[in-house]
């Protein structure tokens, strides 16, 4: 950003949000398949209405899946029962799924193209991010508004706010002095609730166990504008008061839009798809320069050709940042990270069912653990700070 007095404002949603809902059982779908096949290829769109449900897209897979009993279990973990808008257990399931089409099949098959190597399952562009605002590094509009929606559902879990219902969105606005965030202009909460709670109730324990415990005090002073439910109720939500579908939350799930996306949504996507695999990629890369203190903020662009392994192209942005120009870094991470799909896919691990998790809450700024979020490691950065030494 060329700004250094700013305000930014990221969005976050909670797990019961109807288009997170959709994400996660397209998740859910795409691991249960990895889990009895790795090769599985799948792009699977959930939208859900009300008492229904459907589930579309393409599936070549050498197990069986019985994809409504994974949509209901899914939505039943989520909270949806019945008595919170939507009933997992009697909503109708419309499945509408058929193979991939051949014609993509050569492109991301080894030795079945015009190319040997297993190419990019579709053209576009992926980005990646990081900066140094939080421990994460993830900026900080986006981590605390993720952290709030996060707060949200444990407290609901537990049973610790009774009210609570899945529900939920949150939004944070940054002042940023200097081009680092100083404090919070305002903080948005809006969460569906039983219709027995009062406002005041409600808005009090929000304030005191979600925002107070989620946001650093030395982020809120008495200019914080708090917003808790600003219309006053918020009782019909969930697939009753909205239409959910898997992709629309792309911003909420990457960077808050404080680094750029090439439009491709991630949930129900296998590795073989770039959209998801690449921004893994390029989001790894990113963070390694950023803590190995090359730059202060780093985002990688990376094209595709369908059904070509090499990227057509790729950009290193440090915002003015880098220690040394682009062109240099550039040329260091080129030798070092592979971004053809195949390598990308092996060096991350991803032919695994590690997907559902990351359909709620981010997919980035995660702890790695027990070979989840594996893009989030910082595996490579004394090699990159030895490696970029050597050209110095």
């Amino acid at each position: 950003m060329a700004l250094n007095d700013f305000v930014f404002t990221s969005e976050a949603v909670s797990e019961g949000h109807p288009d997170k809902v959709c994400d996660q059982v397209s998740d859910a779908v795409l691991d249960a398949l990895l889990s009895q096949d790795p090769d599985s290829r799948v792009a699977v769109e959930t939208l859900i209405k009300n008492g229904l449900l459907v589930l579309a897209g393409e599936v070549t897979s050498k197990t069986t899946l019985d994809y409504a009993e994974v949509a209901r279990h899914t939505i039943r973990q989520i909270g949806y029962d019945g008595e919170t808008g939507f009933n997992c257990d009697t909503a109708k399931v419309i499945i509408a799924i058929t193979q991939q089409s051949e014609d993509i099949s050569r492109g991301v098959t080894e030795g079945q193209g015009l190319f040997a190597e297993q190419g990019a399952g579709d053209q576009g562009m992926m980005f990646g991010f990081a900066c140094k605002e939080t421990p994460q590094y993830m900026p900080l509009p986006i981590s605390l508004a993720n952290q709030l929606v996060e707060q949200l559902a444990k407290l609901r879990k537990e049973r610790k706010l009774e009210f609570l219902r899945p529900d939920g969105k949150s939004q944070v606005t940054v002042r940023y002095e200097g081009g680092h965030p100083v404090h919070l202009a305002s903080v948005l909460i809006s969460t569906q609730h039983s219709p027995d709670v009062s406002y005041e109730v409600l808005h009090e324990a929000i304030t005191e166990e979600v925002i107070k415990k989620v946001v650093p005090e030395h982020y809120l002073d008495r200019s914080t504008k708090v917003y808790i439910n600003p219309t006053g109720r918020f009782v019909i939500g969930g697939p009753q008061a909205d239409c959910g579908l898997t992709g629309r939350k792309i911003i909420a799930d990457t960077y808050g839009g404080y680094g750029r996306h090439g439009g491709g949504a991630f949930s129900g996507k296998d590795p073989s798809k770039v959209d998801r695999s690449a921004c893994y990629m390029a989001r790894y890369v990113a963070k390694q320069v950023v803590a190995a203190g090359l730059a202060e903020k780093c985002e990688i662009q990376v094209a595709y050709a369908i059904g070509v392994a090499e990227p057509v192209s790729l950009l290193v942005d440090t915002f003015g940042t880098g220690v040394e120009s682009e062109n240099k870094l550039s040329a260091v991470l080129r030798e070092m990270f592979d971004f053809r799909p195949a390598a990308i896919i092996k060096k991350l691990g991803l032919k695994r069912p590690i997907y559902r998790p990351t359909a709620a809450y981010g997919h980035f700024g995660r702890p790695p653990h027990n070979g989840f979020f594996t893009w989030e490691r910082l595996d490579m950065v004394e090699a990159l700070r030895r490696a970029f030494g050597e050209r110095g």
